[in-house]
């Protein structure tokens, strides 16, 4: 891969709170300010030009963009081809379309299955150029399996905190590329809570979801395929399922990113956050027009990656649903087991109970005439729905 050295057009991190900077040569997690703690995120150099058409020549996967990505040296770069999912429209469901284009980018197809390669690709590229040998992970699955191959990659070491009642198979991954592996009782939550008890005395760096500044950038790539996908016309509404939301807040700083570059004009998609009635805390923030989220933990959900009581960045998330005139519902597990199968038996794509959410979520909006005809409608399916056929019954 040709050097990037000098030529990325990052700047510095910044807080979207209260504004402090922070150096991306130094490792940092969130922002210090002890009344603030937010997120940090990269910031780039968006006046510089960078003519889209460039990306033409370039190899199909994330790395494309590096121009606006945070690795400063390609030699540190840790990847096995992530990124650049297909757009696929959603076929033999004449009905349910009718007067809309509808599709998936369907993440399936990841290393590891999932739309976390994306970010945990960045996030352990950045680690490594700053020097990162032990890296630690809170996960309800796909998250942990992904960091656990990019470590061994890496050549990095790998500590993952995953709750009981994931299904084995996200457990075998991680062990069959030598994480060390804790399976906690209880939530994802608690996993973060005891990673980041344990990761100073024992030198851990840990990237929970968005408690670190790379993630995002990975995840935000989706972003940038979709409107190139689209030929650069921005869609209607992209619908994306949320857990910890590093997706869809890099998603909706990927279209502020590209029309400050000039890729694209003012129009922007709406943001669609589509929850599990287990962990439903962005839902009901949203109904309730507040700007941070509760605590919400209601148990099991076939939608392994939709267990997360609390993000860490939902104001954030309720932000970009804010900006973007978007919206919030919950899906129940009885609608995402029938989502499953009836996408399996009419797209032949097994997807996430997660994916199979935003189709359910997808045919109530448009009911409720949310969804306007000749509306272009995007669903991001996040993940391999052959990981959950434990918790899918057939």
């Amino acid at each position: 891969m040709e050097s990037l050295k000098h030529d990325t057009f990052l700047i510095n991190l910044e807080c979207p709170a209260c504004g402090a900077t922070y150096e991306a040569t130094e490792l940092n997690t969130v922002c210090k300010v002890a009344e603030c703690q937010s997120t940090l995120f990269p910031r780039y150099d968006t006046a510089k030009t960078f003519d889209k058409g460039l990306l033409k020549g370039r190899p199909a996967n994330m790395w494309r963009y590096w121009e606006m990505l945070p690795v400063l040296d390609a030699n540190h770069i840790v990847s096995m081809g992530e990124g650049f999912t297909p757009l696929l429209p959603v076929i033999n469901l004449d009905e349910d379309i009718a007067g809309n284009q509808v599709f998936f980018k369907n993440e399936a197809g990841n290393p590891t299955g999932s739309f976390k390669a994306r970010g945990i690709s960045m996030a352990v590229s950045k680690a490594k150029e700053l020097g990162v040998k032990t890296i630690a992970i809170p996960t309800a699955g796909n998250a942990g399996g992904a960091l656990s191959a990019y470590a061994a990659r890496a050549g990095m070491k790998a500590v993952v905190y995953m709750p009981k009642l994931t299904p084995q198979l996200f457990k075998d991954e991680c062990r069959l590329y030598g994480a060390d592996l804790t399976e906690i009782d209880g939530n994802i939550s608690d996993c973060g809570k005891l990673i980041h008890e344990q990761a100073a005395e024992k030198g851990w760096f840990p990237i929970s979801t968005l408690r670190e500044p790379y993630r995002v950038e990975g995840k935000k790539t989706m972003g940038y395929e979709i409107a190139e996908q689209l030929n650069w016309e921005v869609p209607d509404v992209i619908f994306y399922p949320t857990g910890g939301g590093t997706g869809l807040i890099g998603i909706w700083k990927a279209f502020k990113e590209m029309a400050a570059l000039g890729w694209i004009g003012d129009k922007r998609p709406r943001m669609v956050a589509v929850q599990s009635e287990s962990c439903d805390g962005i839902v009901n923030a949203f109904n309730e027009g507040s700007a941070s989220a509760t605590f919400v933990d209601g148990g099991f959900t076939i939608a392994n990656g939709l267990r997360v009581p609390k993000s860490y960045a939902d104001k954030e998330i309720l932000k970009a649903l804010k900006e973007s005139c978007g919206t919030a519902l919950t899906i129940s597990d009885a609608e995402m087991e029938a989502g499953v199968k009836q996408l399996a038996q009419t797209q032949g794509i097994l997807m996430s109970p997660e994916g199979a959410a935003l189709w359910l979520a997808y045919k109530k909006l448009k009911v409720a005439h949310w969804i306007k005809p000749g509306e272009t409608v995007v669903m991001v399916n996040t993940g391999s729905g052959y990981k959950y056929l434990e918790n899918i019954k057939y």
